[in-house]
C-alpha cells in the first residue's frame, strides 16, 4: 500500500464511521438542540481534541510497539483485528433500531464549558483509546514513521468529525430525525459493522 493509496482508504473508511452515531454524535445534537449552535460547536471542537489526544497518544504508542519487536506487532495485530471483527459482528447480527440523543434540557454553561463537556466525555470513554489502537495500524505504509503518520491519519479523523458536526449542528431537526428512523440506524450499523469486519480479517491476515 502507497501512501496515497492508505490516505484514501483511511479518509474513506474513517467518514463512513464518522457517519454512525455514537456518544459523541448524540452530545453535539443534544447541546445544538437544547442550546443551540454556539454551545454545540464548543462541545464538537472539545470532542474533536479529545480524538486528537487519545490519537496522539495510540500513534506514538502505536508506533514505538510496531518498532520494538516482532513479538509486539503480531500481539497488537491481533489484538486489534480481534476486537474490530467482534464489534463488527455484533453490529451486523444486533444493529440497534433506534438512536436517541439523549434528554435535551438546557444547561447553564456557555460555549468553554460545552467544550470542556465534549473534551472529558471523549477522554473518558476508553473505546476511542481503542477504536485508534485498532484502526490506525492498518494503514502504515512500509517506511512511514508509524507515529507521525498515525497522527496524520488522526488529524484527518478529526477534520472529517468536525466538517460532520458542522453539519449537524446547521440542520439539527432534520438529521436528528433522520437518525431516529430505526431503518436508517440499522443499515448504518450494518454498513460500519461490514468495514469492521472486512478490516478486521485484513488486519489478521497481513504479513509485515
Amino acid at each position: 500500500m502507497t501512501t496515497t493509496e492508505a490516505l484514501v482508504a483511511f479518509s474513506l473508511a474513517a467518514g463512513l464511521l464518522t457517519l454512525t452515531p455514537g456518544l459523541d454524535t448524540a452530545l453535539v445534537i443534544r447541546t445544538a438542540a437544547a442550546e443551540g449552535p454556539r454551545r454545540a460547536t464548543g462541545a464538537a471542537i472539545g470532542v474533536g481534541l479529545g480524538c486528537l489526544i487519545w490519537g496522539a497518544a495510540a500513534s506514538f504508542g502505536v508506533g514505538a510497539l510496531l518498532t520494538a519487536s516482532e513479538m509486539a506487532y503480531t500481539g497488537l495485530k491481533w489484538v486489534g483485528a480481534l476486537f474490530l471483527a467482534w464489534t463488527g459482528i455484533k453490529m451486523i447480527l444486533k444493529p440497534r433500531d433506534q438512536f436517541e440523543p439523549g434528554e435535551m434540557r438546557p444547561v447553564d454553561a456557555g460555549p468553554i464549558a460545552a467544550l470542556r463537556r465534549g473534551l472529558l466525555t471523549n477522554l473518558l470513554n476508553p473505546k476511542v483509546g481503542v477504536f485508534y489502537v485498532s484502526f490506525l495500524p492498518q494503514f502504515m505504509p512500509a517506511g512511514v514513521d508509524p507515529a507521525r503518520f498515525g497522527l496524520l491519519l488522526t488529524t484527518i479523523h478529526v477534520v472529517e468529525g468536525l466538517l460532520w458536526f458542522a453539519a449537524l449542528i446547521a440542520a439539527t431537526v432534520p438529521i436528528a430525525g433522520l437518525l431516529r428512523v430505526p431503518v436508517v440506524v440499522r443499515w448504518l450499523d450494518r454498513v460500519t459493522g461490514c468495514v469492521f469486519v472486512a478490516f478486521g480479517l485484513k488486519l489478521a491476515l497481513e504479513r509485515r
